[in-house]
C-alpha cells in the first residue's frame, strides 16, 4: 500500500484526492505566497507522477488542463500518485502576464544547474524555483517525481506540441546514462501523441538557460523523464487544446502503468493532432525580417513550409511593400509571432524545421 503523501495544507492516504496550498515565500504585505495543490494517491503502489502548469502566469490553457487531468483520475483506481501544481506562478495569474512581478523576467529560468555560478545570492524567484525542484526531487516533503509534464501554451494562435528536450552529458551523467534517459523521454513524449519537436541544439539550448526551465532542469540537472507540453495561445483557454492536453497527460499515465488506458471520456474530447511532417524536426523561432516594418503573414499555424517558400511580406505603414520574408528550412509552421509591427531581425514565426542533430549531445565545452 502506497504511504499518505503530503506537500503544503494537502495530505493523501492512499485511496484519496486532497487539495491544499504550498507556501513557498512571504510576500512584503505580510501574507503568503502560496501554490495551489492538488494530490491524487492511487490506492495502488505505482509510480510518482508531477503534473506543472503555469510557471508563465498568462499561460491559462495549461493551468485548465493540469486541473481537468487530475480531476479525470480515481484515486481508487490509480496505480501510484500524481501530485499537480496547477499554478507555479500566482503572481503572473494575478494579472494574466507571463512574468511575476517579483523580478519581471522569465521565471522559468531559474531552476537549479550544477554548472551555474553566481556570486550574487540568489533573489525570491530563484529561492522558489529552487523550492519547487526540491519537491520533484524529493529533498523535501514530497515524494520525488519518477515523471514529470509541465504544461505551457506557445503563441497566438500555435498549434500544440511536445518539446523534446536535448539530453545532455558530461559532468552530471555520462553518455550511456543519458542514452538510457533519452530512451524514457522518447518514450514519454510518444504516449502524449502531440507532434513533437526536438528543442534547440545544444549551444543554443543553454544559451537560452533552458537547462533551468522547470522540465529542463528536472531532466538534465535531476535525471527525470520530463516534458514540456505547448497548448496554444495564451491569455483565454481554448477547448481544443485542453482536451488534447488532458488526454495527453493520461496517456502519458498510462504509458507509466499508473492507469490502464486515458478515461473514455477524456479520449472522446480529444481532437487528435498530428505532425503535418514525417521526418524529425525541431524548434526554430524564425525566419527573420531584415527590414522593419508591418508584417503581413502568408502561413499559419501547421502549414507545411519547404526552404525559400514565401511566409510574409513587409510593408511600410503607408502599404508599399519592403521586403519578403523566406523560409529558413523545411519544416512546417507551430505559430505565427504576435503583433505585426518588426523591426529589423525581428523573427516573425515560430517553426519546425528539419532536424539531423543528435539528441544526446555534450555539453558544450565538455
Amino acid at each position: 500500500m502506497n504511504d499518505v503523501i503530503e506537500l503544503g495544507t494537502a495530505s493523501a492516504a492512499p485511496g484519496e484526492r486532497a487539495r491544499g496550498y504550498w507556501t513557498v515565500t512571504d510576500l512584503p504585505t505580510g501574507t503568503p505566497e502560496r501554490l495551489p495543490v492538488v494530490l491524487v494517491n492511487g490506492a495502488g503502489d505505482g509510480p510518482t507522477v508531477w503534473v506543472t502548469a503555469g510557471i508563465h502566469g498568462d499561460e491559462v490553457t495549461a493551468l485548465a488542463t493540469a486541473q481537468d487531468a487530475v480531476a479525470a483520475l480515481d484515486p481508487e483506481t490509480l496505480t501510484g500518485a500524481v501530485v499537480c501544481l496547477p499554478s507555479l506562478n500566482p503572481a503572473g495569474l494575478r494579472r494574466t502576464t507571463r512574468t511575476s512581478y517579483y523580478h519581471d523576467d522569465d521565471p522559468n529560468r531559474y531552476f537549479p544547474d550544477g554548472e551555474h555560478d553566481s556570486s550574487r545570492p540568489p533573489r525570491v524567484q530563484e529561492l522558489v524555483d529552487r523550492r519547487i525542484f526540491e519537491a520533484f526531487t524529493g529533498t523535501s516533503e514530497a515524494p520525488r517525481a519518477d515523471l514529470l509534464l509541465d504544461l505551457h501554451t506557445a503563441q497566438v494562435g500555435s498549434m500544440p506540441f511536445t518539446i523534446r528536450d536535448r539530453v545532455l552529458y558530461g559532468s552530471v551523467r555520462e553518455r550511456d546514462e543519458a542514452e538510457e534517459l533519452a530512451a524514457d523521454l522518447d518514450r514519454l513524449c510518444a504516449a502524449v501523441g502531440l507532434p513533437i519537436v526536438t528543442e534547440y541544439e545544444a549551444e543554443e539550448y543553454t544559451e537560452q538557460n533552458l537547462q533551468r526551465s522547470t522540465a529542463g532542469a528536472a531532466l538534465n540537472e535531476a535525471g527525470i523523464p520530463a516534458c514540456t507540453v505547448e497548448l496554444g495561445s495564451h491569455g483565454v483557454v481554448e477547448e481544443d487544446h485542453r482536451a488534447a492536453g488532458v488526454a495527453g497527460v493520461c496517456r502519458a499515465l498510462a504509458a507509466w502503468g499508473l492507469l490502464d488506458t486515458a478515461p473514455d471520456a477524456v479520449e472522446a474530447a480529444d481532437p487528435g493532432v498530428d505532425a503535418p511532417v514525417s521526418f524529425p524536426v525541431r524548434r526554430y523561432v524564425g525566419p527573420h525580417t531584415d527590414t522593419a516594418g508591418v508584417v503581413r503573414h502568408h502561413v499559419e499555424a501547421s502549414d507545411t513550409v519547404e526552404e525559400g517558400d514565401v511566409v510574409a511580406d513587409v510593408v511600410a505603414p503607408t502599404g508599399e511593400h519592403l521586403t519578403t520574408v523566406e523560409s529558413d528550412a523545411d519544416g512546417y509552421v507551430l505559430g505565427r509571432c504576435h503583433g505585426v509591427a518588426v523591426y529589423e531581425n525581428d523573427p516573425v514565426a515560430s517553426l519546425a524545421v528539419r532536424d539531423d542533430g543528435d539528441l544526446v549531445v555534450p555539453r558544450e565545452g565538455e
